[in-house]
Formats: structure tokens, sequence, C-alpha cells
């Protein structure tokens, strides 16, 4: 029985329907090995040896597809059609060599673009050998991303305190999220004014038109730059005698869009979807390895991971069949279109994305999908079935109007765009914030030449240029895809490492450059520049596509990388921090050290005068400091918005982030916000042991202001009585975070409760929680009461208890676990006795036990009541609850 090795078990479930009972499909669940995460796995002395490690979780898999293979006599691998498919296929041939399942079976090598009957039988009908060249590209981008990450982050971390990793592909990406934020910080608004004048057509039409010229001269958007230009055009239009001088009406056609490739799916989903580029990625595999659909399993897009936009013939005439029966004969045109990418580097060898069977209706699959998946197919389909509808036809007019007012001609112009025959803008629109034109759908009234206007009203409004827009995850894709930099497959995932190294955040679903990113660029671009520019990324990508094509060796393109590479590593071996430091301070000068707007020199120290500041690389992280110290103690946060400063002390000139918030009014001592070694914390006042509480985590420094530092210093603070003791219940900050107290009993305060806020009620019951081992009560019921069993000898009574890991016995100072097998409602007090004793470390005498178990037992134990906080110490393979007045509260 032939073996067919997939990478999920849907896909495995969806192709084993297909094929039947002939056949074994087995899934890898994607990768089954990859380079260890650790220096020496790629060797470039050694010609660039890799050495792999199976994944630790495969091994199992791995087994079951070996016997398999053993037992079969044929071997297909059906892996998914591009570069990481290749690689996974390959590398469950290697390891199936080196297990020896391989005998003389036939090895098979099969792709298929969508998940269909059809397709898999088709694709079994045309087997090929494993793709050499797309597996030597794999390994090249391997070993490059390898090499890059693991030689480049070390010199990171000596360098630039702080940083985490560096990246191929992820620090150019970081890169074009950096200058985007330089572009911003140095962006001067300049200002303009608009002249639109509302006018009135001798049959009462309304309509406005715009100031575009000037006594024979052109007038542009910024060319009226001052209040006083902009009030003397109006008081001549005000004066003037408005007449029609020409009526231009020209036809025109918009094409419609291409279906989705990887990177145009991920921008419009996340445009019009709100999904962000991983999560769309997830939602599209899903579609693609196939849904249930009245019991059967189908696969309703093709492979999502492209950057080709054609369709194949077959998949083409059934889209025109499909508009051919659903809409009338002007939207569909004669022949088919045909689509090329403008995308850089772009392969053409896979399809574009779209549904595998157009008849199949969003609204009939809807029902069988979630949310997600229904309005991510919707996209998908609409979009694929625009792309071969008939362009729309619009009428675009332009109307220009003379005015003559004391002497002065000025030009006015007013347009309008009307939609004549909708073709594929009927089922869809991209509506792209910078595709769409602002006259669409507004039509002008009828006018001819020579016509006389009457004026209604002039206005002169003011205007601002406004700086770039910061990239959000659908534009910053478009970017890197028109750089040529990356592959579709590796754009979401690129994405999610800034996030995840805090290089970057997201607000307002655009994407900002964190302090941290942008050190780590600016120190990128000074000392390894190469690396990060655009041209060289996107050239290397073309190497790799070359690789995949065999016009070049893996190896050679390596070896001339490494060349260059190792040696700017090598350069760096000396480089000094004040070398470093002086190549940031340059770099990120508008950012760091804004122009004041007074002239004065934005590094001129405004404490002492006379020291220059310069970044600082502390224990802490980056801060600013002044270049006198220890005279001068000035320092301030790092990025430009921390001008708030302080004159503290880190060991390095300062504490580094260091915000004053105002003055304490009881005492008059400053209060400061502080970036301390474990983390934000506000200080009242300075001197040796000044009074500090740390922000609880998940509180944001940024919305820490005076009054919430004063409430926080006033931890711990009385927030409830206790109902039956009548002592207060405290809440405060430790070691572990938030909690509540009452004597010494200590419960944490759960992720949602506020240490600020928290009620008396809510305090009460965590304590209550607490003390009853976790049982939550209200105060006033009875605690749940363990059976007695009778006197311990020495002194004490012994009792079963119900436990929060198992029933447990207590003579009132030791517990101790029952034994498995050992029923709580069966122990006896001879066995609780020996079992306290063991756990006390002290064996009970015999006949001290002998003549406690003679003792009838009490006929009720008093509840017991835990007082004290509990730590948990390993002795030997059991674990002791020891009493304590150490431990506050338990991390748990």
């Amino acid at each position: 029985m032939p073996v067919v090795i997939v990478e999920s078990p849907a896909k495995a479930q969806t192709i084993n329907k297909y094929l039947g009972s002939g056949y074994q499909v087995i899934a890898s669940y994607g990768h089954v090995r990859d380079l260890p995460a650790k220096d020496g796995s790629v060797e470039p002395d050694a010609d660039f040896t890799m050495i792999w490690e199976n994944d630790a979780k495969a091994g199992k898999r791995l087994t079951d597809i070996a016997n398999a293979v053993k037992a079969s006599d044929k071997l297909i691998l059906a892996t998914d059609p591009d570069r990481e498919g290749e690689a996974i296929s390959w590398h469950v041939l290697e390891i199936l060599r080196q297990k020896r399942a391989i005998k003389d079976i036939p090895i098979e090598r099969v792709t298929f673009n969508a998940i269909t009957k059809d397709a898999v039988l088709k694709a079994m009908k045309a087997p090929r050998d494993i793709d050499e060249g797309l597996v030597d590209a794999y390994l090249a981008r391997r070993a490059l991303d390898y090499l890059v990450g693991f030689r480049l982050s070390p010199v990171l971390w000596r360098k630039l305190p702080g940083a985490r990793s560096a990246g191929r592909v992820q620090s150019v990406a970081l890169r074009l999220v950096c200058d985007r934020e330089l572009e911003i910080e140095r962006f001067v608004a300049r200002e303009y004014w608009s002249l639109i004048a509302t006018l009135a057509t001798p049959r009462g039409d309304i309509f406005e038109a715009r100031l575009v010229g000037a006594d024979g001269k052109k007038i542009q958007r910024l060319d009226v730059g001052t209040e006083k230009e902009a009030l003397a055009f109006r008081a001549a239009l005000d004066q003037g005698r408005y007449v029609v001088a020409s009526v231009e009406a020209k036809p025109a056609r918009r094409n419609p869009f291409p279906p989705f490739t990887t990177s145009t799916l991920q921008q419009e989903a996340s445009r019009k979807l709100g999904l962000s580029p991983n999560r769309t990625m997830q939602v599209a595999q899903r579609l693609y390895e196939g849904v249930n659909l009245n019991g059967e399993q189908v696969g309703l897009i093709t492979y999502m991971r492209t950057d080709g936009v054609d369709m194949a013939p077959e998949a083409i005439a059934a889209v025109r069949n499909m508009i051919g029966k659903s809409y009338a004969p002007p939207y569909l045109p004669e022949t088919p279109r045909k689509y090329t990418t403008k995308a850089k580097n772009a392969q053409e060898a896979h399809e574009a994305i779209r549904p595998t069977d157009p008849f199949r209706l969003p609204k009939d699959v809807a029902k069988f999908l979630d949310s997600e998946q229904a309005r991510l197919y919707e996209l998908i389909w609409k979009r694929t079935i625009a792309s071969q509808m008939a362009q729309a036809e619009l009428e675009r007019t332009t109307v220009d109007i003379l005015v003559e007012a004391g002497g002065r001609k000025l030009d006015l112009r007013a347009t309008g765009q009307v939609v004549k025959f909708d073709g594929f803008l009927t089922l869809y629109n991209e509506d792209r914030d910078d595709d769409g034109d602002d006259e669409d759908g507004k039509r002008l009234p009828g006018m001819s030449a020579g016509e006389n206007l009457e004026k209604k009203s002039i206005a002169a409004t003011q205007h601002f240029t406004e700086p770039p827009p910061r990239y959000s995850e659908a534009t910053l894709i478009k970017r890197m895809e028109e750089l040529g930099i990356g592959r579709p497959s590796t754009y979401a995932a690129t994405l999610a490492t800034l996030r995840d190294r805090d290089y970057v955040s997201i607000e307002k679903k655009r994407l900002k450059a964190e302090d941290k990113g942008r050190l780590v660029t600016a120190f990128l671009e000074s000392f390894f520049a190469r690396y990060v520019e655009y041209d060289f990324t996107a050239a290397l990508e073309e190497k790799l596509d070359r690789i995949s094509n065999h016009e070049l060796d893996w190896k050679e393109v390596l070896r001339d990388f490494w060349k260059d590479f190792s040696a700017a590593i090598d350069g760096t071996k000396e480089l000094r921090t004040t070398q470093v430091l002086d190549a940031l301070n340059d770099l990120l000068a508008p950012h760091i050290f804004p122009d004041r707007g007074d002239g004065s020199n934005p590094r001129q120290c405004q404490v002492c005068g006379t020291g220059t500041l310069s970044l600082k690389l502390g224990k802490r992280g980056p801060f600013i400091g002044c270049s006198n110290y220890p005279e001068c103690r000035y320092t301030r946060n790092f990025s430009a918005s921390g001008e708030q400063a302080s004159e503290g002390e880190n060991g390095n000139g300062g504490e580094a982030g260091t915000k004053k918030l105002g003055a304490d009014p009881d005492t008059g001592l400053d209060v400061t916000l502080r970036d301390g070694r474990f983390g934000p914390y506000v200080q009242l006042g300075e001197g040796d042991k000044p009074k500090r509480t740390s922000l609880p985590k998940g509180m944001n420094p940024a919305g820490i202001d005076l009054e919430r530092a004063l409430a926080l210093l006033a931890l711990p603070r009385e927030v409830a009585v206790h109902p039956e003791s009548g002592k207060p219940i405290l809440v405060g900050i430790g070691r572990y975070g938030p909690y509540v107290q009452h004597e010494r009993t200590y419960a944490n305060l759960d992720k949602d409760d506020d240490v600020l806020s928290i009620g008396a009620n809510r305090a009460i019951d965590l304590i209550h929680t607490k003390e009853n081992n976790g049982a939550g009560r209200r105060f006033g019921a009875a605690a749940p009461a363990g059976r007695a069993l009778g006197d311990f000898p020495g002194g004490g009574k012994v009792e079963v208890r119900p436990g929060r890991y198992g029933a447990y016995v207590t003579n009132g100072k030791v517990n101790a676990t029952l034994p498995k097998g050992v029923a709580a409602d069966a122990v006896t007090l001879e066995q609780a006795i020996e079992l306290i004793a063991a756990k006390g470390g002290k064996a009970a005498p015999a006949k001290k036990v002998a003549a406690a178990a003679k003792k009838p037992a009490a006929a009720k134990a008093p509840a017991s009541k835990k007082t004290a906080g509990t730590k948990k110490v390993a002795t030997g393979k059991a674990k002791t609850i020891i009493d304590s007045d150490e431990v506050p509260f338990d991390k748990d």
C-alpha cells in the first residue's frame, strides 16, 4: 500500500477520503527538524555544513511514518507546492533514509494547488522528483538567516544592552518602520490656504469650484501660503463676474483588480476585515485544507502562499461561466483577462488565491464556517469573480470658469465623475485611501460655455500639511513587497517577531517604532549599513530565486555573503563604547535631541549650562545624561517625549528614565516615576532609603500621574475589617505582586483586581477563600468540618479532612496526605497517628498509639483556621507543607 506524506492532520483526512482505502495518508505536522538554536549549527569553515536536529515532539510521528514506509510499496511526498513544502518533503526523506526505512520502493513527489478531488487525483497521475533547486534555495535561506541571527545578535548584546536580536529580513523591515518615524519627527508643517466658491447656474443648480489660476499663472495646492494672500484672493472673488469658459466631458475606464496574492490578501483583510496578517494566514490555511460541507471535507480555496496573480485556464473558464450565468451579458468581457504581477522578484509559478469552485457561493457555505472564515472566503470569492468581469465605464467632467474682478483674471475649476456602467464595481471595490477619486459619484449640473453663474459664497480655508502616516501592518507588507524584501510566506512571521521583541508596538492600528527598535536600527545603520540596505536585501532575495531556478550554486552564494559579513563582524571587536554612542547620537538626534524652538543648542544641558547631553547605556537601559557627570547629575528619558528630568544616580550618572510627577502636598518632597532593575516604580524624595512602591504588572507607566503615584506610595492601606476577628484587612504590593492581608494570612489579587480601587467585599472574599484552603464561602457559614478520629499522643485532636490536593490527616500541627489507596472514610486512628508521626520526623511510642486508639473519638472536631502563609519545600520526592512566617503569601 502506498504511503502519502502531507503536513497537517486536516489535510491528511481530506486527501485520504479522495484517494480511498488503497492509500495510507500520514501527517508530518509541519517541519520535522530544524537547525538547533545554538552556535555551530552552520559551519562556514566546513563549507557551510548544517547540523539538523529532529523536533523533540516529532519522535513518535517519525517512528510511525518509518514503520508505515517499511511496510509500503511506494512513498509519495505530497507536501505544499512551495519552498517550505519541498523542504519538508526533503527532511522527511532524509530522516527515513537515516532510519533505513526506505528499501527498493519508488519515491514520488506530487503537488496540487487546491485540495479538491479532481486536483489531487490529477496530481497523483503526474509525479516528479524532489526539486533540488527549491531545496537548495531553502537551505541557503536557512543558512543565511541563521548566520545573520547567531553572529550579529551577540554583537548587539555586547555593544547595545537591551537589544534582543537581529535578522536578515527582520532588521530591514524594522528599518522601514524607524525611517518612517524619523520622517515624521523631521517633518515641518507648512501652511496653505484653499479658496472654494459656491456657485449657482441660471437654473438654480448649486456646485463648488476651486481657485486654480490667477493672471495667467497656475495655482498649485501649496501656492497660497499666507492668510494675507488668501484674503486678497477672496476679496477679488467677491467682486468678480463668473462666466463658464469651457465644459469638457471625457470618458474613462477602470479595470478590475487581479486575484489575490498572499500580500494583497493580507492587505485587504486588514483593511476590510480588521484581521492581522498572521490571523489572515491562519484562517486561509483552514479554508485551503478543507472544511466539512454536508459531511464532505472540501478545500474551499487554492494554496494561500503565492505571489502569482493569474489563474489556470480551466479556473478562468469556470469563473467566466459563473459570470455569464449570474450577470447580464455586458458584465462578461469578450476575452479572458490575463494578469502579470508588478512586484519585484515575484515568482509566478503558482496560481493566485481563488475559490476552488466559483459556483460555491459565499452565502451557501457561510453556515458551515465561523465568522472569520465566512468573511475571508467572501472576500476571496468576490475579488476572483470581479477580476474577470468587464471594466467600469465612467464620465469625468471638467468645467473651467473665468472670473474678472478689478482688472484681474482668476481661474476656477469644478470637476465631477459619474459611473455610466458599473462593470466589476457591482461586485467589488477596494476603496483604497490613496486610490479613490474625490469626484466619484459627484455629478456636475449641466452648463455651457459663455453662461453666466451666480456667486453664493466664497470660503478661504487654512490648512497645514501633515507628515506621512505610520505604516499599518498592511501598508508595511505592501512596501516590503514593492522593494522585494522577504517572501510572501514570511511577512506575517516577520511582523510578529518585531512585536515580540518589543521593537515596535501597535497604536491605533499603526506600527510605532519603540526606543529599543530605534537603537537597534541606528546601530546597524552605523556599523552594518550594507545588511540593512533595501537594495542589498532585495538582491539577495533575487539570488535565492535564481538558486531555486537552478541558475546559481547555493554554496557559492553563501561563500560570497560570508566573506564580507564575517569581516564586518570582526570589525566590531575593537569598537569602543564612545564610538557607538557618537554614531547613535548623530543618527537619532531628531528623536532624542529635538529642536527646542528658541534657537538654542538642543544638546546643551539646561541644568549646568556647560555640559553636553548624550545618550548613555546604563544597566537599566538607555537614557540621556550630561557630560559633566558627576558634578551634574541631570538625566532624562531616552525618548524626546521624556523631557522630565531628575538629578538621580544609577552608577552611570543618573537614574535612567526618571520622570518628575510633582510634589507631595504633605511633605513637599518630589514624587518621581522611575525605571528600575525590576520594572517601573514610584519614589518619594531622595536619600539613602526613600519610600518606593513598584507598579503592579499590567499598570501602564504612561498613565501614572501624581494622584495615582501618591496612592501607590500610601500602600499598604486598610481596605476592610475582618467580620469575625474585627481586625483590619490591608491591601499592598509585595514581592510577588498586589495582595490583601489579614494578620498573618495573605492572598494574591487576581489580574482583574485593581490594587488602588479594590473594595471591601472583594478583599474579605479573597481572605476568606485563602483561610479556608481555597474553598470560597461567605462569612457566617460553617467551614467544612473534618472527621474526628481521636487524640494524638502528646496532645491534640486527630482529624481527617478534605484538602486542596486530596484528603489528609492532622493533629493541628502536622498535616499528612493520605497515601494512594487509603480512602478518607476508611482511615483509622492508628494509621493517622503513624502518618502524622512519620511526617513530623518522629515516631510515636507504640504504647501511646495503642492507648490513644482505645479512646472514643470526639463527636466533632472544631474547624481549623489557617492563619499563616505557607511555602512548599522539596524533601526528596515528597513536598512538605511547612508553616512559615517568612513567606508573606503564596504565589498561587
